[in-house]
């Protein structure tokens, strides 16, 4: 069977663009021999291949579920708008890369939800692997649908398309969904809904479909209530406490063809309490918990011996403030660079560089440095909690250009709440910064070969922020502000680019929505949507015209400031952080008062510890010493 749709699929590759996505064969790709394991997964990115094959997560995923005898993870990717066209033409289902086998064979198919523009491809690899899009249409035949992902923290919108939805971190609670699956399997496979039960009693998991919602006359929500006995009001996520603890990929898949990320990764720390008040990521994560600098080296070699990359990037949500970065980035660049091996780090806080990591990474090499300012006055910085000063903007600027950088990238966000034009002249403004100091540093005749990249994006709203009170600017007035920062920016050596208002606007309504969003999501799908993230494919009227007739308004979820006592469609998916803090933290803002980061400072009180019995976990040099991790290594 597998043999036979693997031909006809190859016959489609002459006629599609980058037929390499399609391919599998990578180097590193676990291929089991499904007579031999008792359940199969499908992990599906609703994304492009070289959009999926660079997420960490999904690499981390696909070992875990490998790693165990009993089972096998495969990898789908949504195919692109050609081959799908050529695939529906054939009659060819969605296929895992691994072993050619339709998505609709596997036991449970599981959906990565990192970006909301993506919903509409998620249907697609549903419709394209025969599976009912409805999950209350699923039978016991079916596989089982779920998700996970930072989306999930509102995973509302796509409720009625989904069987579960997974909460937090996954490497643990995945193993138990496994058991659970396989428990029920064994136990005559007789009734969905009681598999559906037995997972909603593990934390982390979120059935949808046993829980009702009520409206008030006002279209606000009234109530969200479960609707299954012992089902939880609350569903609370999975949390790992000790990344040391956790079995990290070190022999990652290699891709074929190019991908958006194309290097080895190692996972430094997870979570973030600087509380920049527009980051969603950083609020669904807390607490920070770090791993061990010595093992955080041993990966790195191991990453690098046995994919044969030449960079090597440390990740995390604000890789600088590591404990022990300096040391850690120090002796991987001195180590690898003999290799030809570049350390790199991702975009960086600004306070937290210094001239010293600038000087530690990219001995190799040296490209461009991003920092993200976020805010272009010192005064909107305090309301988004962006606690960095203008000195220290100008100070990391010089680090990078005395460390040899010659290109600077610098984000911000436009539309923050309470902005001002002043506000948007600030981030011209730290454009021809870069160049003033440039010129200092380097001398006018090298200065000439400076470039100076400013990138916008509009402000999106996001659950589970201080800022999910706030609404997004007009569409018009989003428009109208990135104009006027490019009144300012006149220098040939500055290079502005904007995000499209249109799609941030698509964004906030997909990320701020609740299960009638659903019905617009499912209309635009029919009527075409696709990779609604990528510029070509993104069409504002289409959204438009789906909501129009889903009877969705768009302004009601985007363009509203909510009350503090107002119910959200999330608020019954809880990573932990209490309402009351999120409402003094809103308050805050609007005054201008910066909060600490909890990890070097007081609590503040946001309650994620006490709801998780975790606490923000530092793990300076010595934490582990290379000789526990030999003992480690010896025993397995």
């Amino acid at each position: 069977m597998a043999e036979a749709l693997r031909d006809r699929i190859e016959r489609l590759l002459p006629r599609v663009s980058k037929p390499a996505r399609y391919t599998g064969g990578e180097w590193n790709a676990v291929v089991k021999d499904h007579s031999k394991v008792d359940l199969k997964v499908a992990w599906t990115f609703p994304d492009a291949y070289e959009v999926g094959m660079s997420h960490l997560g999904s690499l981390i995923m696909y070992h875990q579920i490998n790693r165990r005898a009993d089972a096998c993870c495969e990898r789908a990717y949504a195919p692109w708008t050609d081959m799908e066209a050529a695939m529906r033409a054939e009659g060819i289902p969605l296929f895992t890369l691994e072993s050619w086998t339709p998505v609709s064979e596997f036991d449970i198919i599981a959906f990565p939800l990192l970006y909301e523009l993506t919903y509409t491809n998620l249907l697609t690899c549903l419709d394209l692997a025969g599976v009912p899009l409805f999950a209350a249409e699923r039978t016991e035949a079916h596989p089982l649908v779920i998700a996970g992902g930072p989306c999930a923290f509102n995973c509302e919108p796509l409720a009625p398309f989904l069987d579960v939805a997974v909460l937090g971190d996954g490497e643990e609670v995945i193993h138990q969904i496994l058991d659970a699956y396989k428990a029920w399997r064994d136990g005559g496979r007789k009734d969905r809904r009681e598999l559906l039960r037995r997972l909603a009693s593990i934390t982390g998991c979120y059935v949808p479909g046993f829980y009702a919602v009520t409206y008030n006359p006002d279209g606000t929500i009234k109530e969200y209530r479960p609707t299954e006995p012992g089902v939880p009001a609350v569903v609370d996520r999975a949390t790992v406490k000790d990344l040391d603890a956790i079995d990290f990929p070190t022999r990652p898949v290699v891709p074929n063809t190019q991908i958006v990320f194309d290097r080895a990764q190692v996972e430094v720390f997870r979570g973030c309490t600087r509380g920049c008040r527009f980051c969603h990521a950083g609020y669904i994560s807390r607490p920070v918990r770090e791993r061990s600098p010595e093992l955080v080296q041993k990966l790195a070699r191991e990453m690098v011996r046995n994919t044969g990359y030449s960079e090597l990037s440390l990740v995390s949500l604000s890789t600088a403030d590591y404990t022990d970065v300096q040391s850690t980035v120090g002796r991987l660049s001195d180590e690898l660079q003999c290799q030809g091996v570049n350390v790199t780090l991702p975009s960086t806080r600004v306070d937290a560089f210094s001239v010293a990591v600038a000087d530690a990474v990219s001995k190799v090499r040296k490209g461009s440095i991003t920092l993200a300012p976020e805010g272009g006055s010192a005064r909107i910085r305090r309301v988004i909690n962006k606690t960095v000063s203008d000195r220290d903007i100008r100070d990391a600027m010089r680090a990078a250009f005395r460390s040899g950088y010659r290109a600077v990238k610098l984000y911000f966000i436009l539309g923050l709440p309470t902005e001002t034009d002043a506000d948007l002249e600030a981030i011209a403004e730290k454009g021809h910064w870069a160049l003033e100091i440039a010129e200092e540093e380097l001398g006018r005749q090298e200065a000439r070969k400076v470039r100076v990249t400013i990138s916008v994006s509009v402000f999106v709203p996001k659950p589970h922020t201080p800022f999910q009170f706030e609404p997004q600017v007009t569409l018009a007035e989003a428009r109208r502000r990135q104009q006027y920062i490019k009144r300012f920016l006149k220098d040939r050596r500055i290079e502005y680019k904007y995000h499209e208002a249109d799609v941030s606007h698509i964004e906030a309504l997909l990320s701020l929505g609740d299960r009638r969003v659903a019905n617009a999501i499912l209309r635009a799908w029919q009527m075409g949507a696709r990779f609604d993230g990528w510029n070509e494919h993104f069409d504002y009227n289409l959204w438009l015209r789906a909501c129009e007739e889903a009877g969705v308004d768009i302004a009601f979820y985007t363009y509203r400031k909510k009350g503090y006592g107002e119910r959200f469609a999330w608020d019954h998916l809880s990573p932990g952080l209490s309402r009351e803090w999120l409402i003094d933290d809103h308050r805050r803002a609007m005054a201008e008062v910066e909060v600490e980061d909890c990890r070097w400072e007081n609590c503040d009180l946001c309650g994620v510890c006490m709801s998780y019995n975790v606490l923000p976990t530092l793990k300076p040099a010595g934490f582990v010493g290379e000789d526990e991790l030999a003992v480690t290594d010896s025993a397995g």
